[in-house]
């Protein structure tokens, strides 16, 4: 048995556990807590005929029933039984009990071919977590988990959860269990999504979920289980375990007799409950749907044969009903077109030359059949299952997109590994459990018909950055994405340092354009603000305090929720370029002329070294690919990747802002033979029925038709229009409209000019060099103030090179008014005479 991403896999096969609790029943004479041997063998035959392929069981068993249960090809979920009521941090003789407990279990069980897993703890109560301290206890089940993996390293390890405790996150299990004992859909189902969250890419097992026939009935104890079944499977879970299978049920040194949670009565007659159990079994994972879509799966690939061959192999694989897959060559140089001869139902079809990743989904999406589009990569590997997923969640939660987790494979390397555990990855975005912010690209599906509503991916975009636009995109046009835990793809991550920084680079360009088209997702050094939390991978940094959990009042809340802290954001500003160039290269300047600031100079160094060495030791990395270098390794790349890629945001941001030349030329001399009369404000008269509107689209329409460049308005942003003219200059166009009783209407356009970041960037640098260049000056006097005309010389041609923006866009905008039947009008308006706003 192995962990296969959010699921388990048993001899190559997925194995979705099906489980039923059983026991712990009343010691006979010999005080073994397990019936005789013919009860025992009549009841793993009811177990069979339930459909279930699991049993868990709370108490070490003995070799003959581990054989038997084989025998009955059937596994075994094994609880180890120890003190954990009692307070056993701190308390060395009850801890020694508790490990010699295990290794002793592990040294029984784990070995055995019927032993599913070992599970090391069971529902610590929430008053001796909040006692002993939530890291105590966790670095207690990592040392027991460590004793199943010395005994045997294949063994499966978990420890029973339960909602009081669901904070705790033992780095070392393989996978969560969690008790849940719901008996309203609706909360089962948001508490699911809750615990999706928490076990985040591991498979998520629900431990124990019953009815109480005695006070429930036995019809409604039937129809509970029945759905808490298909809603565990259809929530992404790896499976679940219904309590219990029989009403013969000991606890505390007597028989229980005021709780009926049984499938069956003491005497095993099957209660109504063991045929919707079974139904629910049967039907297992429960992701059809009504009309099932039809999904057209676009694979755009670009020299990408090396990968490629698996990719197609998984995609034939899918148990989705009906899908298509359409390959989209960008114009690979490699041996793609020969490796797709392999598989003749895939639709294949080769751009000349390489467009660029936008445009290849772009033609996926025009030659798709089906419904739904989704969306993978060249290097991802697809879940059986992903498909089905993905669209039984997108039907059901009714969302315009929908994605999943995008996985490191078992086969990859160890520096994969640490290039996973690395910030800057292909993750989603959660705004809470259901709701996305961001899908990765490598794991998207969509309805055709919404992405050409919103013209499909934008082809500015030829590397990165595309799903970031398209999902933002869609929720400023109303839609909501989702989340599917069960939806996951394989990804082959970077394979070398080179590649992983070569990766970041290509994202620092997309931020750059992505900040021109959504301002308001951006901070002023152009970092991307994110209203959701990042899931699925490693902090952007280093985190400095401890998480929150709320207890309720005495520490006696049913659910104890945990909230966990931000990465610091002080540590996280000290490995970004922008501190090595305002903080280290001033400190360094100047160290050249005071030397007592050397020490000042070596310390600012070394505060990112060690953001970046916290940072790496906070990320987990998976248990079999960790090396001697491995954190070492992931300390470097957080070093490197923000300056790779704030690099490459700041090129992106310093020179791709300008409107071509030979674009603003021709715009020159008109304004020259119209010369500007400096106003910041137009104000035309409208006809009635023309709006405000109507004049933006016809601008937006002409500049792009004329070549300008220019971001417009996604909703977060305090101006209609930005227009860019040269490197230096830009300029902001706000519009509003205006009413009188009479029924006359006008049209006001503001026109405010501004400098771009270079620009900014040439004024600071100069008044910085002017200032060094006067301290450097030796015979004081007069003439070291001459260094103060560089920045003022500067700032003048900036100055007259946004007025001639000014003059440009003006006249751009009277000639669109004027074919549009809008009147020019002269009511008071604030003069522009060259006051630039510098923002």
């Amino acid at each position: 048995m192995v962990v296969d991403g959010k699921f388990f896999r048993l001899d190559g096969r997925k194995f979705l556990v099906k489980g039923v609790t059983y026991g712990p029943f009343g010691p006979d004479s010999e005080g073994s807590p397990y019936p005789p041997r013919a009860r025992v063998e009549a009841d793993l035959e009811l177990v069979r005929a339930l459909g279930a392929n699991v049993l868990r069981v709370y108490t070490v068993p003995p070799v003959w029933f581990l054989d038997l249960v084989i025998a009955h090809d059937l596994r075994l979920l094994i609880d180890v039984p120890w003190h954990q009521q009692a307070c056993f941090i701190g308390h060395e003789t009850r801890c020694r009990a508790a490990r010699e407990t295990v290794r002793r279990a592990a040294e029984e069980c784990a070995q055995h071919p019927a032993t599913f897993a070992l599970s090391v703890a069971n529902e610590i109560p929430a008053d001796v977590v909040r006692w002993s301290g939530a890291r105590e206890i966790e670095d207690f089940i990592n040392g027991l988990v460590g004793l199943v993996k010395h005994a045997n390293p294949d063994c499966l390890a978990t420890f029973g959860n339960f909602p009081p405790t669901e904070y705790l996150n033992p780095r070392e299990i393989d996978f969560p269990t969690f008790n849940v004992y719901l008996h309203r859909r609706r909360d089962f189902d948001n508490y699911l999504a809750r615990l999706q969250m928490l076990a985040d890419t591991r498979p998520l097992l629900i431990g124990e979920s019953g009815v109480d026939s005695l006070r429930e009935g036995e019809e409604r104890q039937a129809d509970l289980l029945r759905w808490q079944v298909e809603a565990a499977f259809q929530g992404g879970a790896a499976g679940t375990v219904v309590f219990s299978f029989t009403d013969d049920w000991h606890r505390g040194g007597r028989q229980v007799t005021d709780w009926a949670f049984g499938l069956t009565h003491r005497n095993r007659e099957p209660k109504p409950a063991f045929a919707g159990v079974r139904t629910g079994f049967a039907g297992a994972p429960h992701l059809k749907v009504a009309s099932p879509p039809r999904v057209s799966v676009v694979v755009a690939a670009y020299n990408a044969a090396r990968t490629l061959r698996t990719c197609l192999r998984a995609l034939e694989q899918l148990n989705h009903p009906d899908y298509e897959v359409l390959l989209v060559d960008d114009g690979s140089t490699d041996g793609t077109a020969d490796l797709v001869r392999e598989f003749p139902t895939v639709r294949y079809v080769r751009h000349p030359e390489n467009l660029g990743l936008s445009e290849a989904r772009n033609t996926g999406i025009q030659l798709a059949t089906g419904e739904v589009v989704a969306f993978t990569d060249a290097d991802c590997r697809p879940d059986e299952d992903w498909l089905d997923h993905l669209v039984h969640d997108l039907v059901t939660q009714g969302t315009a997109g929908i994605g999943g987790h995008n996985l490191l494979p078992p086969d990859d390397s160890a520096l994969a590994a640490a290039v996973m555990a690395a910030p800057g990855g292909p993750l989603q975005v959660m705004l809470d459990d259901r709701e996305a912010e961001h899908l990765p690209g490598c794991n998207m599906a969509f309805w055709r018909s919404t992405l050409l509503e919103v013209g499909g991916f934008d082809p500015v975009f030829r590397r990165a950055g595309d799903d970031v636009d398209l999902c933002w995109r869609l929720q400023n046009h109303g839609g909501k994405l989702g989340f599917s835990p069960g939806g996951f793809v394989w990804h082959y991550r970077r394979s070398t340092v080179r590649a992983y920084l070569r990766q970041q680079h290509g994202y620092g360009d997309a931020e750059a354009v992505l900040e021109r088209k959504h301002p308001g997702h951006f901070n002023r050094f152009g970092g991307s603000r994110w209203r959701g939390r990042i899931y699925g991978g490693p902090q952007a940094g280093a985190v400095t305090r401890s998480p929150m959990i709320y207890h309720g009042r005495f520490g006696t809340a049913l659910f104890q929720t945990i909230y966990r802290s931000d990465p610091s954001w002080v540590l996280t500003l000290a490995t970004s370029l922008e501190y090595y160039v305002l903080m280290v290269l001033p400190l360094a300047v100047l160290g050249t002329v005071f030397r007592w600031l050397l020490p000042m100079v070596v310390l600012t160094l070394l505060v990112p070294v060690v953001a970046s060495a916290t940072a790496a030791f906070q990320v987990a990395l998976p248990q079999r690919k960790r090396r001697v270098w491995s954190r070492p390794l992931v300390a470097l790349l957080f070093l490197l990747q923000p300056l790779v890629r704030g690099w490459a945001r700041y090129q992106g941001r310093l020179f791709l802002g300008q409107t071509p030349r030979k674009v603003r030329e021709s715009f020159r001399s008109v304004s020259e033979q119209t010369p500007d009369d400096g106003r910041s404000e137009l104000v035309f008269r409208a006809p009635e029925g023309l709006h405000r509107q109507d004049l933006l689209g016809r601008l937006v329409g002409r500049l792009q038709r004329d070549g300008w460049r220019m971001n417009v308005d996604s909703g977060w942003s305090p101006f209609d229009l930005e227009v860019y003219g040269s490197r230096w200059s830009k300029l902001r166009l706000i519009t509003a409209s205006e009413y009188e009783p009479g029924g006359r209407a006008w049209i006001r356009c503001r026109l405010r000019i501004a400098r771009t970041l270079p620009a900014r960037m040439a004024v600071w640098v100069s008044a910085g060099l002017a200032v060094t260049l006067m301290g450097l000056h030796e015979d004081g006097g007069w003439a070291e103030w001459l260094w103060l005309l560089l920045p003022l010389g500067i700032s003048l041609l900036l100055l007259a090179d946004q007025r001639r923006l000014h003059g440009q866009v003006a006249v751009f905008v009277r000639q669109v008014a004027r074919e549009l039947g809008l009147t020019p009008d002269s009511p008071a308006v604030e003069a522009c005479p060259g006051k630039a706003q510098s923002g």
